[in-house]
């Protein structure tokens, strides 16, 4: 569990950064990070960081793939781990 919990400081810790470089990188016209990346950390059990880098950032807050799908992927990560402890 101690492990577990390292891993989703750091993936969490990730998104969060990667949210912030790519908005950085967004207002000075250079090359982006890929949306899947962004998405791919948040399913890798990152997405408390990258809603957090999302709304901190004001970052792809106008894209129905963020604004939806990390809060679903949030949601279902949720329901995993409470399944998780219930069925343990």
């Amino acid at each position: 569990m101690k492990y577990f919990l390292i891993y989703l400081i750091i993936v969490n810790a990730l998104s969060f950064l990667l949210m912030l470089i790519d908005k950085q990188k967004a207002r000075k016209k250079k090359w982006r990070i890929p949306e899947a990346t962004l998405m791919g950390f948040a399913a890798a059990g990152g997405s408390v960081g990258a809603l957090a880098g999302m709304y901190t950032f004001r970052h792809k807050t106008l894209h129905k793939n963020f604004t939806i799908g990390i809060p679903m992927i949030l949601f279902f990560q949720l329901i995993a781990l409470g399944a998780y402890f219930y069925l343990r």
